[in-house]
């Protein structure tokens, strides 16, 4: 059992949660993620470390409740328990001093972009990162994301708060004003890390996606997680999940993610629906 040490919203639906995991904070890499179980009849899910903190044994993640599991995680309190956690998982992200290296989170996409932005300042790298979110309220880790960047440019789709348009567009006007840049990572959403990879393809500057696959196991052995990169199958949990953007069938991605989308739903509706009994008869005993 794992100890949730803290948990608050940051997000509308977007919560972020400390877990007491101590062998995990001392071996986690920029990159790498956890799946984690709720109790002993929940689903798997996989869920990227997105900080750690070796002195108190916590690893951090940031959670969207979509799904009934992920809904179901984000009603938990701290002082709550998680049933298993099991990671660090997946290979690390690829670091080195690039030059200009350019982080870009869509959404709860920036979770996954802020541990690989901290360790490329690190090695070295003048870094600049764009978040965008759907409005002002669903920017996430803006301050962690200035503490970590040289550079930090806010975009949001309605023009609520910072630049007004996709971060696609706020990319597209760094490199049309003929700023350097050697390297980009895109993580969001499969049309935005798409449109990012088309982005930069005729630059030819080197862009790296996290891939976020249906995953079951994340040790390759169910194969829930494969995907098509540079025309080869992959398995996404053990092969990455950080490949390079302009050699993923993103096209063939979107379409497997598809593929329980009703049986996911009907899932969340039948968890809603319980909860919202359950609320009741309490309410009436």
């Amino acid at each position: 059992m794992y100890k949730i040490l803290s948990a608050e919203f940051i997000a509308p639906n977007v919560k972020k949660f400390k877990i007491e995991a101590p062998k995990i904070a001392k071996k986690r890499q920029a990159g790498q993620f956890v799946i984690i179980r709720l109790d002993d009849s929940g689903e798997r899910i996989p869920l990227t470390i997105a900080d750690s903190n070796l002195d108190e044994g916590s690893i951090t993640i940031i959670v969207q409740g979509i799904g009934k599991t992920t809904t179901q995680l984000n009603g938990l309190q701290e002082e709550d328990y998680i049933m298993d956690v099991v990671g660090p998982l997946g290979k690390p992200s690829h670091i080195e001093n690039f030059g200009v290296a350019v982080s870009i989170g869509g959404g709860v996409g920036t979770a996954i972009a802020y541990p690989t932005a901290v360790a490329l300042k690190k090695a070295g790298n003048y870094t600049i990162s764009i978040v965008g979110g759907r409005s002002k309220e669903y920017v996430i880790l803006e301050d962690e994301m200035k503490k970590a960047c040289d550079e930090v440019f806010i975009t949001t789709d309605d023009g609520s708060y910072g630049y007004h348009g996709f971060v696609t567009q706020k990319l597209k006007e760094l490199i049309d004003a003929k700023r350097k840049i050697d390297f980009v990572l895109a993580i969001g959403p499969i049309p935005m890390m798409k449109a990012v990879a088309e982005v930069t393809r005729k630059h030819k500057i080197k862009t790296v996606v996290s891939l976020n696959p249906i995953m079951v196991d994340g040790t390759g052995m169910c194969g829930g997680c494969r995907a098509t990169v540079d025309n080869k199958t992959v398995f996404v949990c053990v092969d990455g999940p950080e490949f390079d953007a302009h050699k993923v069938d993103f096209e063939t991605l979107e379409r497997r993610n598809r593929t329980y989308r009703s049986d996911e739903q009907l899932a969340l509706n039948n968890y809603t629906c319980h909860s919202e009994e359950a609320i009741l008869k309490s309410a009436n005993e």
